[in-house]
């Protein structure tokens, strides 16, 4: 049984983000969206004082709001501001890159494909920094519909937590059609959602079954189902925690193979585990792609306050 790495650097800097909103203020602290894609999390918080909502109109004027980590566009910021919030910007850096490079690309009048998922939280906020240069490519299939008014100054962007190799096989087809496409000067998919998904590459070839922690909504977590499946896992299956495992699927199964998505905390993982060895699953071999150091500090806004209390 192989063993996977808990929160990325993104993750942790917008959880503790809220954590510290509510030290610093008290309850209630309020969440436009869920602050990262984890029901746990999500819960976690809720008990704490944080109120999540969809939209900022639901957030009393003049209370405190965090963004969630996958970011927002210019014109919720502007809402905020016309409502008086106090804001705290726990958007990820790597998602804030992405959002800066459709910006500087719009000014220069670029064409930008974004690939991406239609609907998610990460693609509204970064298509609302340059919408009328942005079209989104949501998958392979959206590839023969796209329609540029320059092919010459065209560039792709992507939302950062989709598979590597399809996001790969995507751009390939639009090279095809628009061979002046360019890439942006960095990868965009986020580095964890890389590690994660070269290491479960390793894990599927030797593992009969794939458990993936995650929630539904998060689409990093899915995609690492979708790697498993295609890289020699019999069977692969995505887990809030670890009450959703079935006996069924270990019937006859030597090796087991668990990773996690992003967003997905330790003792989730920890969960899985425990529950994996009470069925005989007790030899953990760990695996790791690639080591992790990065760390982000937290916003500004709560590191100004910080100081402040400190002087």
């Amino acid at each position: 049984m192989a063993k996977p790495r808990g929160y990325c650097a993104g993750v942790d800097r917008a959880v503790q983000a809220v954590e510290k909103a509510l030290e610093q203020y008290g309850a209630p602290i309020y969440v436009r969206k869920q602050i990262v894609h984890n029901t746990h999390v999500v819960k976690t918080l809720e008990e704490r004082g944080a109120i999540f909502v969809e939209e900022t109109e639901q957030v009393p004027e003049g209370a405190i709001v965090v963004f969630s980590a996958h970011g927002v566009s210019p014109a919720v910021h502007q809402e905020a501001a016309q409502r008086g919030l106090k804001t705290i910007d726990a958007t990820c850096p790597l998602v804030t890159k992405v959002h800066n490079e459709a910006k500087r690309f719009a000014s220069q009048d670029y064409d930008i494909l974004l690939i991406g998922h239609e609907g998610h939280e990460e693609v509204e906020g970064t298509a609302g920094e340059a919408p009328d240069h942005i079209q989104l490519v949501d998958g392979l299939a959206a590839v023969d519909s796209v329609e540029v008014k320059d092919p010459g100054r065209l560039v792709w962007l992507s939302q950062t937590t989709l598979s590597v190799d399809e996001t790969t096989e995507t751009v390939t087809r639009l090279k095809e059609r628009f061979p002046g496409l360019i890439d942006p000067p960095s990868d965009d998919i986020c580095y964890a959602t890389q590690n994660r998904q070269v290491a479960v590459k390793e894990i599927a070839a030797q593992a009969e079954l794939v458990i993936v922690v995650g929630s539904e909504n998060s689409s990093n977590s899915k995609r690492l189902v979708e790697v498993a499946l295609d890289h020699g896992a019999d069977a692969s299956y995505l887990v809030d925690n670890a009450s959703f495992i079935k006996d069924e699927w270990l019937d006859g199964v030597t090796t087991v193979g668990v990773t996690s998505g992003a967003s997905v905390p330790d003792e989730l993982v920890a969960g899985v585990l425990a529950r994996l060895a009470e069925n005989g699953f007790d030899d953990v071999e760990e695996v790791h792609s690639v080591e992790e150091n990065v760390r982000f500090a937290l916003p500004h806004e709560l590191r100004k306050n910080l100081r402040a209390a400190a002087v």
